[in-house]
């Protein structure tokens, strides 16, 4: 990463959970954020926004006080970002919005962190909006889709099939985010469009697992023989994402294209109230844009 880094130019780095397995942290001084990132990352003097997976919360059953740990501990790091559980980062064009599922899938913040992401999605005048998270919508590895994660559906409870989650793609991010970029599954996958969005999971940034396909989701690319990661840049109207092996072999390439945004129409829920939202929005907007990638 750091010699691809100093070849292409890095703005910054997204770190997308189950930052320390197998059982979290125990406090903002634990040992493990100099073996486990500090010194690892020492090539990379970039910021690392940085967001929770579930062993962040450590083994089940979950400790619901260590995210605090990883909070706190970006104001002891010059390069360690995570402000508060889920967050909002500009730079210039790109709006990052960086998303804790866990929290999400256990009830810690889901009603809040919904009402903030569909607000924040709402308002943001941004030319790119990227929602990060560790838990995908789409995944054809051992974890699967939202709605069935690990292939149990209904059979499971909706914090294990991550059905809140589904809801929350389909309901406030598909179409109101152009690229979600997740975790969860250790391999390196980009399912084709859903919804008027682009899905991409990196996931393999320590170890890998196998694609097993149980969903069936389409892909431009999946790949579960090495680790690998993600660089991607973005140059006015194009995206441009390239997966990369341990080696710094580069595994995959792809460009898309932004769709043109939605009509604006103005909305008034109440007498008196003159703001705007996207057409798309609301219960009468048209529908998502197809995808234009190419």
């Amino acid at each position: 990463m750091a010699a691809l880094c100093a070849r292409k130019g890095c703005d910054f780095v997204i770190y997308l959970g189950d930052n320390f397995y197998g059982k979290g942290i125990t406090g903002p001084d634990d040992p493990q954020f100099q073996q486990k990132f500090e010194l690892p990352y020492a090539g990379l003097d970039l910021p690392f926004y940085a967001m929770l997976g579930n062993h962040d919360y450590g083994d089940p059953p979950l400790d619901y006080w260590k995210p605090q740990f990883q909070v706190a501990y970006t104001w002891r790091s010059a390069r360690w970002k995570m402000p508060h559980p889920f967050y909002h980062v500009q730079k210039d064009e790109v709006a990052l919005f960086a998303l804790d599922t866990t929290g999400y899938l256990q009830g810690v913040n889901t009603d809040t962190q919904r009402a903030w992401l569909a607000g924040a999605l709402a308002i943001s005048g941004a030319r790119w909006k990227i929602v990060a998270g560790h838990h995908p919508y789409l995944s054809n590895g051992q974890h699967g889709n939202a709605g069935n994660y690990e292939g149990c559906g209904n059979v499971c409870p909706e914090i294990v099939n991550g059905a809140p989650l589904k809801r929350l793609f389909e309901d406030v991010i598909c179409g109101n985010a152009d690229i979600v970029l997740s975790a969860h599954d250790h391999n390196l996958q980009w399912p084709t469009a859903r919804c008027g969005t682009q899905f991409i999971i990196s996931g393999a940034g320590s170890k890998t697992t196998r694609l097993v396909g149980r969903d069936a989701n389409p892909v431009h690319f999946a790949y579960d023989r090495s680790p690998g990661f993600l660089w991607a840049s973005i140059d006015g109207e194009r995206f441009s994402a390239e997966f990369y092996d341990l080696h710094g072999t580069l595994l995959y390439q792809r460009s898309i294209t932004k769709a043109a945004p939605p009509p604006w129409r103005c909305l008034r829920p109440w007498p008196g109230y003159a703001g705007c939202l996207p057409a798309q929005l609301l219960p009468s907007g048209s529908s998502p844009p197809a995808d234009t990638a190419q």
